[in-house]
């Protein structure tokens, strides 16, 4: 059975800094990724990584937050700086088609 278990949500301050970690377990992984979704929003694609290291972001991601992955550790990382009141969000942990419970991040401005 598949589990993806996120932790590391939280409020920062608009222009900070958050990490985000998610916990594979029960499957391997070829793609992991993190998604968000904002009330009213569709869940959107943050970034996803393949196992082999290739990134995909979406367009408001590029230059401000990092997808990382521990293939050994069936972990998935994203690390979000500048953030902006809108990136406020429940993230979403998803790989081969599941998804975990959401980490909810709050940006205060």
């Amino acid at each position: 059975q598949v589990q993806l278990v996120e932790s590391g949500g939280g409020l920062v301050q608009a222009g900070g800094s958050l990490s985000l970690s998610c916990a594979g377990s029960g499957s391997i992984f070829s793609v992991m990724g993190w998604y968000r979704q904002s009330p009213g929003k569709r869940r959107e694609l943050v970034a996803d990584v393949t196992s082999g290291g290739s990134t995909n972001y979406a367009d408001f991601a590029k230059g401000r937050i990092t997808i990382s992955r521990d293939n050994a550790k069936n972990m998935v990382y994203v690390q979000m700086n500048s953030l902006k009141p809108e990136d406020a969000a429940v993230y979403y942990c998803s790989a081969n088609h599941d998804w975990g419970q959401g980490t909810q991040v709050a940006v205060s401005s």
